[in-house]
């Protein structure tokens, strides 16, 4: 006569553990890929909107307005880098005071440069790329604040929203989604580590073995 064990069945709500358990998992991974996204995400803006500006002496605007249409349109970030006056020429994107020591900025592109014969001075001739004609009047090297290095298009509104709070804003959310990001994958690396209970034995004379005789 040969016994032949009967195949061990879970305790009850074992399966239903396990299931919760791998959801859980799962679950805590989505979770922490995505903050791990944000986290990224969110020092990418604030590499493109502070750090890169700040290391080239310029500074972050937005395109408002469709006179850029359609290479800057609104919503457009631009990167603005001071530029020598003397390499300014024709094409260049040009950010210049609207009038010489207001704030108020203008982004358009340089159509001519002209050089005075007796006194050197130097002007230029603009026009927004969507507009019939160039703006009135001439650009003075006084009222040129720089020249466009790079654009982003619609982070410009990003940039907006964080005017005024540029400078706690991005370093908070950063520093939240870092500790967040840390706190999971801790909480994985204990889950991980913690011992497994060990697996019920199956004893030949428990009635819920099964029997086979045979002669």
């Amino acid at each position: 006569m040969t016994i032949a064990p009967a195949p061990t069945r879970e305790p009850r709500g074992a399966a239903r553990r396990r299931r919760r358990v791998g959801a859980r998992s799962l679950l805590d991974a989505i979770i922490l890929g995505l903050s791990s996204g944000m986290l990224l995400l969110v020092v990418a803006i604030g590499v493109l909107v502070i750090a890169l500006p700040a290391a080239v002496g310029g500074m972050p605007l937005t395109i408002l307005t469709g006179s850029m249409s359609p290479s800057l349109p609104p919503g457009t970030l631009v990167v603005v880098r001071p530029t020598p006056i003397s390499d300014i020429g024709p094409g260049d994107v040009l950010t210049f005071q609207y009038a010489s020591g207001q704030p108020t900025l203008v982004t358009h592109r340089v159509v001519a440069r002209a050089v005075d014969t007796h006194s050197d001075a130097v002007t230029f001739v603009t026009q927004g790329d969507a507009n019939p004609r160039p703006d009135d009047g001439e650009v003075l090297p006084v009222q040129v604040r720089g020249t466009v290095w790079f654009a982003v298009p619609l982070l410009g509104w990003v940039n907006q929203a964080m005017s005024g709070a540029r400078g706690w804003l991005v370093p908070a959310i950063a520093a939240a989604l870092l500790c967040y990001a840390v706190w999971m994958m801790v909480s994985g690396l204990r889950d991980r580590r913690r011992p497994r209970r060990p697996a019920r034995s199956v004893d030949a004379d428990d009635p819920a073995v099964r029997t086979d005789s045979s002669v």
